[in-house]
């Protein structure tokens, strides 16, 4: 349920992208008075006015530009009804089965759902930590050679789960606060002054919050079973 939500919205998202870009691209061409009361809004503004334009049917350029914005605006207000509903429905999936992920700094719906998704399909990575951030493209690989000693980012991996570490890290990393037990900023300042690079230091990060991630995203394994003596 939680992937094929996750690929509704998705594409909803797209199609909404595809049509504010229209819309933008109507009104430059748009009769002069018409672009020049709607110039200087924000998006949400610009939307809500052009969706409140005048419908009826066109008989010149000003009213078909007029119409065709009243009609992409009203479909990116549908669409976005749609991802807010998506949002609610992907939320509820991870509240029921993942509901601590959700409490965890900077992890989002998206990104609890694209960790999720990325491990509900290789249940086979999830024996470790380790083999878990492997899955997620941000285990070390090493790059020594010689007297030179040194790890590169890892190219593999799941992308979608490795860009959601990386969306936790830089969230964090933006609303970090010196009295959190983890201070993010503090740690990537050190390691840079470690001679680490700032995208080294955040794949040490990413491979952190993997670590941290694994213990509420991995089933919980089971005892084993004690042999009655014979």
């Amino acid at each position: 349920m939680l992937r094929i939500f996750k690929l509704a919205k998705t594409s909803a998202i797209k199609s909404r992208t595809q049509a504010i870009n229209q819309l933008k691209a109507v009104l430059v061409s748009a009769d002069p008075q018409l672009r020049e009361s709607l110039s200087g809004l924000r998006n949400p503004t610009l939307i809500r006015r052009c969706a409140q334009l005048d419908t009826s049917p066109p008989h010149d350029a000003p009213t078909v530009a007029a119409y065709t914005l009243a009609l992409l605006a009203r479909r990116i207000l549908e669409l976005t009804t749609e991802i807010d509903d998506l949002n609610q429905q992907i939320t509820a999936i991870l509240t029921r089965h993942a509901p601590t992920l959700l409490q965890r700094n900077g992890v989002g719906p998206d990104t609890a759902a694209a960790l999720l998704i990325a491990a509900g399909d290789n249940p086979e990575r999830l024996h470790s930590e380790a083999s878990f951030a492997a899955l997620c493209g941000v285990s070390p690989v090493e790059a020594s050679s010689g007297k030179t000693h040194r790890r590169r980012l890892n190219r593999g991996g799941d992308r979608r789960a490795n860009s959601a570490l990386h969306t936790i890290v830089l969230s964090r990393l933006r609303w970090d606060r010196p009295t959190r037990a983890y201070p993010t900023r503090a740690y990537l300042a050190r390691r840079l002054t470690e001679g680490k690079t700032r995208r080294e230091a955040i794949r040490c990060l990413k491979r952190y919050v993997a670590r941290e991630l694994y213990r509420l995203i991995a089933p919980p394994t089971e005892p084993q079973r004690q042999t009655p003596a014979a």
